[in-house]
């Protein structure tokens, strides 16, 4: 099928709020490329368990789009439309599989030395994008905190090694008190600019208590779910001719319900919670990678305001199989090496915080937990200098949460 041929019908099988994007625009949709629609149509058989910026980009992309006159989508599609694809690609079903479909067109456009063209056309289309419907503006600056070490008495290493050219390095700090005084800060910014899904807490370990207002998401919070996937992962593995291809595929369609989220009092945040234990690798058994991947993931698709991160010591590495299926017993920490782990872990959390709309504006924080170590980053604090002044985290929250 081409999408000239699309009919409402053809969408019967979306969520609700999907659906009824997709026939709104159907018209618009029938004059698009097939080597370009199922990427649009993965973006919208989701609508409904998009977070509210994601939703917002959506609903810009398919405005300019409908607005496109015909000679603006020849202009904007022709590179798309002079790809070639294979029949198979036109008889599969792009509309109710769109993710599929761009994998095996991905693979396809490689072997035939096309990928090149449609990187190129994809680029091009992006930049057309932004200059037709460009981002909100932010309500407030991002703030990002990463707060690293639990669990580790003291440590010889050389911390923030690639952060520290950017902030203010500080050698004494009172340690009293901080991640609440931290988390203090984050709700009253949650407060102050209130929006759904706009300032998160992610932990490592078990989440302490914080306010409602703030998204929360933490490894011990999902146990019973990480367990349930594990199991589900083992009985696939056993299967004669399971491969890793197969494995992924069952794993990708499953649902909240079928890993115990039973009663989804937050759609939108179960699939989310679900979509970091299945398309991340390691998020299911290492604590440390699950929170730099959900780290990720909250920046890439909610674009937090507020982000305040608590690494845990991990489980120290085993071979797979024994990870997969818990056989050794007991799990054994590794605090040191798990620190390491979230040194680094900070710095990503930077690097893509930077990446989003207003980077040259926002502020960041990496403390060393229980420790009178931090570095702050901030348009106010000076670059790579130390600061031996004794302050709280309080008073240090203060000085880049402007």
């Amino acid at each position: 099928m081409q999408p000239r041929d699309l009919k409402a019908e053809h969408f019967a099988a979306y969520p609700p709020e999907a659906r009824r994007e997709a026939t709104a625009h159907l018209a618009m949709f029938r004059q698009l490329p097939l080597s370009f629609i199922p990427s649009l149509l993965r973006e919208v058989i989701e609508y409904d368990y998009k977070f509210p910026v994601e939703r917002k980009a959506i609903d810009r992309e398919l405005a300019s789009l409908s607005a496109l006159s015909e000679a603006q989508v020849e202009e904007w599609f022709g590179e798309f439309a002079g790809l070639s694809l294979a029949s198979s690609l036109e008889e599969f079903d792009w509309v109710n599989q769109p993710a599929q479909f761009v994998e095996q067109q991905s693979a396809y456009l490689w072997s035939t030395h096309q990928l090149d063209a449609f990187r190129k056309a994809a680029t091009d289309y992006g930049e057309r994008l932004n200059l037709a419907a460009p981002p909100e503006p932010l309500p407030t600056p991002r703030l990002g905190i990463a707060v690293i070490g639990q669990g580790v008495t003291s440590f010889d290493g050389h911390l923030f090694r690639n952060l520290r050219k950017y902030g203010t390095y500080f050698s004494q700090l009172k340690p009293d008190n901080g991640l609440e005084q931290l988390l203090a800060g984050v709700e009253n910014r949650a407060r102050t600019n209130p929006a759904p899904y706009a300032h998160w807490y992610i932990d490592g370990g078990q989440a302490v208590a914080h306010s409602e207002s703030v998204t929360c998401v933490s490894y011990r919070g999902l146990d019973q779910v990480r367990t349930t996937l594990l199991k589900k992962m083992q009985a696939q593995i056993s299967r004669p001719g399971m491969g890793p291809e197969e494995l992924r595929t069952y794993i990708a369609r499953l649902t909240p319900a079928d890993v115990g989220m039973e009663e989804p009092s937050d759609p939108v945040l179960d699939r989310f919670q679900l979509k970091l234990l299945t398309e991340g690798s390691g998020t299911q058994i290492f604590s440390t990678t699950f929170v730099q991947w959900t780290t990720r993931e909250v920046l890439r698709r909610a674009q937090a305001l507020t982000l305040i991160v608590r690494f845990a010591p991990r489980q120290r590495q085993r071979p797979m199989n024994e990870l997969l299926s818990n056989t050794h017993g007991d799990t054994e920490l590794d605090a040191a090496g798990s620190l390491v782990d979230a040194d680094m872990g900070a710095y990503y959390h930077w690097i893509n915080q930077q990446r989003l709309a207003g980077g040259d504006r926002s502020s960041f924080i990496v403390w060393f937990e229980a420790h009178g170590q931090a570095i702050a980053i901030g348009p106010t604090l000076p670059r790579g200098t130390e600061s031996g002044s004794s302050i709280d985290l309080a008073r240090l929250f203060s000085l880049v949460a402007v």
